[in-house]
């Protein structure tokens, strides 16, 4: 096997296992609430602000740690990230109160970096020709980590409380983590001459209106994910019925998403080689946006599930084509620094989301929320549409970076 793909893999395993630790411990923390005493009135409001506090952090650290990534090697990024999030996860499950949660999600945000700098990594060996399609394997990575994340963690929440699965998270992040420590090769980073201070790095975005672009296009398809993401479990708790059993029932939801995105992924990788990624983009958009406000009509949980599912392949493709336009229109050693600040992108409308999506909640119905997010996935689809000019060409969205030294 070619030393590029044995990277790519090993880094592969590492991303569905650290997507698994997420997504077996976080989508379920509006159930965990309860737990800790909060009162069903105000779980909305609760949700939005815990998942808000990590991505609030996370995103005025992502530039930095892509910057420190470029200095020192982004292999040692994956290592710091990956084992201060194992101890954030076992952490997570001795929390008693609300507030103790908003901490330590506040320390999750600090240290993330884990996919963003296993990117940058496949990104700098992978081949040109093979941009796209690496890109979009690591995203079926990390949708291999959604599948099987909620199904384990609502197992175990199942079996035994919510509390296990978080410890259980923690314990694969560190597995994960300890896979690459031992199995993954890193080049030298670039000589310090070579690299630009973060205030240059933004300034940099600021100069460069498509680069910029990608970058607010990134914060509104989070912001609009993410208005949805933390009242799923509360829906489907509505839908069935009950709240017993709905970390379950979740589990296997969310599972089903990540599988459209696992059969996705590669097809979306493969047709923006050939065809372009804005042509991508503006598909994915607009199939989000027809799947999403189709839930407005929903009641049943079979068919609301099935939804999801569509969604799940349309949204498949959407984070990876902006990856590789981005990465495409970036040298080798401002790779890490260009995933930091698209780290930093999706934190930011990560923090939006779930603030916005909880006010929503407090005077619209779940229903009226999916229609707000179709809206907005539809506006996008539009603007790339004919930012790109109406017909997606990927020579349409010129990128470059001013390099400064320090």
């Amino acid at each position: 096997m070619e030393s590029w793909k044995r990277t790519m893999w090993i880094l592969w395993f590492g991303v569905l296992l650290c997507s698994a630790s997420y997504t077996m411990s976080v989508p379920f923390l509006p159930l965990f609430l309860f737990e800790l005493g909060v009162s069903e009135k105000d779980v909305n409001w609760w949700a939005g602000v815990v998942h808000s506090s990590a991505f609030f952090v996370g995103a005025i650290m992502a530039p930095l740690w892509g910057s420190v990534a470029d200095k020192y090697g982004r292999k040692k990024m994956v290592l710091r990230a990956g084992f201060s999030l194992a101890l954030i996860y076992a952490l997570i499950g001795f929390v008693h109160t609300p507030w103790e949660l908003v901490v330590v999600r506040l320390l999750h945000g600090f240290v993330g970096g884990f996919v963003p700098a296993s990117m940058a990594i496949v990104s700098s060996v992978a081949p040109k020709e093979k941009m796209g399609w690496s890109l979009g394997m690591m995203q079926a990575g990390t949708m291999s980590g959604g599948i099987l994340g909620p199904v384990i963690g609502g197992l175990l929440a199942e079996w035994f409380g919510m509390r296990m699965s978080f410890v259980a998270a923690g314990t694969l992040i560190f597995a994960a983590t300890s896979a690459v420590l031992f199995t993954v090769r890193e080049g030298r980073p670039a000589e310090p001459s070579k690299r630009s201070s973060v205030r240059a790095d933004l300034a940099n975005v600021f100069r460069q209106k498509a680069l910029l672009s990608m970058l607010l296009l990134l914060v509104a398809f989070q912001m609009t994910y993410n208005m949805i993401q933390p009242l799923l479990t509360l829906h489907i708790a509505d839908l069935q019925g009950s709240v017993e059993d709905a970390a379950l029932t979740s589990g296997f939801v969310f599972a089903l998403i990540g599988i459209a995105g696992i059969v996705a992924s590669p097809f979306w990788g493969r047709t923006g080689e050939r065809l372009g990624y804005p042509k991508v983009l503006t598909v994915c958009f607009a199939g989000s946006a027809v799947a999403i406000a189709s839930q407005f009509f929903i009641t049943e949980l079979w068919l609301f599930t099935l939804i999801q599912f569509c969604f799940g392949l349309f949204m498949a493709g959407i984070v990876p084509s902006v990856n590789t336009l981005m990465v495409r229109s970036t040298p080798d050693d401002f790779r890490g620094r260009s995933f930091g600040l698209t780290a930093s992108a999706n934190q930011s409308g990560s923090m939006i989301g779930p603030l916005l999506g909880g006010g929503l909640g407090a005077f619209l119905s779940f229903q009226w929320i999916f229609v707000t997010a179709g809206l907005l996935y539809a506006a996008l689809g539009a603007i790339v549409w004919f930012s790109s000019g109406k017909g997606g060409r990927e020579d349409a969205v010129p990128m470059k970076i001013e390099r400064r030294s320090m």
